[in-house]
């Protein structure tokens, strides 16, 4: 295992929901002398200063701030598909101890199965201030629940049909209660891991998550196998990218990344790439650069790299590959266009990306649907649908998308760090 893929499969491991992949990415941040700018108070910005910005503890914005030059932007989200708690999730089923869920983005729902799972995400204590609750992250940091599968004996056809209803197949097992699953026993077993009185939990959001680390496979290692490929692969590529350039050395313009949370639920949140956030935070920084006027000149004349991972070849679903556009995994990076734009990118863009590649040795490859079926979408298009800048979407080719469990390539992670790094540093 490389140190690049190691590197990567730590971040992962960290990052068990979009509360905990901010954190990480605050601590990567820290480390590469980026200071913390508070969301709901005023900044000062110092020329070569390198910062980041929480935004509602589950989506982050860094840059840095050299001397006049270009705007250059990637952006990457920090969610993922998972099954989340529903607010009153403790139910008694036979004794059984079961957790009621949601869907949380279009996970496949088999692949949940027979695993164990952990839980995440934060918890909402009583504070002093009604207004203000004391919000804490949470990780259990433990296998806590699965999803057993019925035997095939009560399910002979189960290999030919195996449809599963999120609703009545797929609540978690989280103990045997017994006579003991009387009240609120989840109130009790959450208020029991936080060591605090259970009146003071107020509210939570906690999603499930594979507890297995992701390793490498395939007869040189050549092959990733990890949960939450898709988008922490993207993430750590613009982090990498944006930390890239030394300290003493910020590169001329503004080069920000942002990491949205909720793209896989649409995007339309305070905090999702269909907010005002990005367009708010570059005003901020182009305020304290000449106003507005330099703002409106940035986005005219910026790029945007929309970093999201996209299909690889099936090698036993070669059918549901555009004829002629196949992306492998290995291949390197993928350029992703749709004539629908649920891509962004236009013709320039897209000779952008490729002449930066070229100069870098990355190698790149072209992403299309097939003609009769509707592909994906991903936070480009939405992000520059609010801020008017050029837009092109890249990413790694995987398989298994949205699987509790991904596949892809170790180079092509080091080929979209290489790219992001590109236009970056």
């Amino acid at each position: 295992m490389t140190a690049e893929t190691e590197a990567l499969l730590s971040f992962i491991d960290r990052a068990v929901s979009p509360v905990h992949t901010v954190l990480a990415a605050e601590d990567f941040l820290r480390a590469a002398g980026f200071a913390e700018l508070p969301w709901a108070a005023p900044w000062t910005l110092a020329a070569g200063g390198r910062y980041f910005v929480n935004v509602y503890g589950t989506t982050l914005l860094a840059f840095t701030v050299g001397e006049d030059g270009p705007l250059r932007l990637a952006a990457a989200h920090t969610d993922f598909p998972c099954l989340r708690l529903k607010s009153a999730p403790g139910l008694v089923r036979e004794g059984y101890g079961v957790l009621n869920v949601e869907p949380y983005g279009g996970l496949i729902l088999r692949s949940w199965l027979d695993r164990p799972l952990g839980l995440a995400g934060r918890v909402a204590l009583r504070g002093e201030d009604a207004f203000h609750p004391r919000v804490v992250p949470v990780d259990f940091a433990r296998p806590v629940v699965t999803i057993p599968s019925l035997a095939i004996h009560m399910d002979r056809k189960v290999n030919e049909e195996g449809k599963l209803n999120a609703q009545t197949d797929m609540l978690p097992l989280a103990g045997l209660l017994g006579d003991a699953g009387e009240g609120d026993w989840w109130q009790a077993a959450l208020a029991s891991e936080l060591g605090v009185p259970a009146d003071e939990v107020l509210s939570f959001e906690l999603s499930t998550y594979p507890y297995e680390r992701g390793c490498t496979l395939g007869l040189a290692g050549e092959l990733i196998s990890s949960p939450r490929l898709d988008n922490l692969t993207s993430v750590w590529a613009c982090l990498r990218g944006l930390a890239a350039a030394p300290v003493e050395a910020v590169p001329a313009g503004v080069h920000l990344i942002a990491l949205f949370d909720n793209e896989e639920v649409g995007s339309r949140t305070k905090q999702g790439a269909g907010s005002l956030v990005l367009a708010d935070v570059l005003r901020r920084i182009y305020r304290t650069r000449g106003g507005d006027d330099a703002y409106d000149e940035a986005v005219a004349s910026g790029f945007l790299l929309s970093v999201d991972v996209a299909h690889g070849l099936h090698p036993d679903h070669a059918d549901k590959c555009d004829p002629a556009v196949r992306p492998v995994l290995g291949g390197g990076v993928v350029l992703k266009q749709a004539a629908s734009q649920s891509y962004a990118g236009d013709a320039e863009a897209v000779a952008i990306v490729r002449e930066l590649a070229r100069r870098s040795g990355t190698p790149v490859q072209d992403f299309v649907n097939r003609s009769d079926s509707r592909g994906g979408s991903t936070l480009g298009s939405i992000a520059s649908a609010l801020v008017p800048v050029r837009t092109m979407d890249v990413g790694a080719a995987i398989l298994a998308m949205h699987s509790a469990r991904e596949t892809m390539a170790a180079a092509d992670e080091e080929a979209l760090i290489a790219l992001v790094r590109m236009v970056l540093a």
